[in-house]
């Protein structure tokens, strides 16, 4: 199992009965994947989709249906289409119940960088500054470490995505819970130890009952 199929799983876990749930560009999209089969959840993309599902395979792309990142998806029965205007208004307006985004950065306040680095081509912040702003629950999925060193840190060096503090940081190594205290470590991944997550962080770690270093 790859790192972004134990993150993806991880964060499948963390979906509840008739959730309305949006997944972000990337690693986000493959939640869809791994959600449990009785378990109902409606899957928003922000280009304008209530009830997508995994693409039922391979023949049945249509270029009108893709998720955020412009990959072919399917549609549950029931499914709603509708223009960004509509979907952009769910998004603030509070309707979705979680995101689900990737990241670049979050620091002991909870912030997320996701959106640029400075000098690199970008289109444009996309949508995660409302998702962030207007979910309900923010849960943020990512590797622990980049090839510059760890993603979880003291204080974004990257500009950050929103004010509010995310939810949930799920990774290859452990499920991290910010709160207004700090960072706290709530679970390792299986066979990874409190030690390993604490070293491949750069942010200090407030370790939850039960776990110890």
């Amino acid at each position: 199992m790859n790192d972004k199929e134990v993150i993806a799983r991880r964060v499948a876990r963390e979906l509840k009965e008739g959730d309305r749930v949006n997944l972000g560009i990337g690693l986000p999209t493959l939640v869809a994947q791994y959600l449990a089969p009785a378990l109902q959840v409606f899957f928003h993309s922000e280009n304008g989709i209530m009830g997508m599902s995994p693409l039922p395979g391979e023949g049945f792309e249509d270029i009108n249906l893709t998720d955020a990142g412009g990959r072919p998806v399917g549609a549950l029965p029931g499914a709603c289409a509708f223009d960004s205007a509509f979907s952009f208004g769910m998004i603030r307006g509070g309707h979705l119940d979680v995101t689900v985004l990737g990241g670049l950065e979050v620091d002991e306040l909870g912030h997320l960088a996701n959106w640029m680095v400075p000098g690199s081509m970008i289109p444009g912040m996309g949508g995660a500054m409302d998702l962030v702003t207007g979910a309900r629950r923010v849960i943020v999925a990512m590797t622990h470490r980049s090839k510059n060193g760890s993603k979880i840190v003291p204080r974004c060096s990257l500009p950050i995505t929103s004010v509010r503090r995310v939810d949930l940081v799920v990774t290859e190594l452990a499920v991290i819970r910010p709160t207004e205290n700090g960072l706290v470590l709530h679970e390792t991944a299986p066979g990874v130890s409190v030690r390993e997550v604490i070293e491949a962080t750069e942010a200090s770690l407030i370790l939850a009952p039960g776990l110890v270093a």
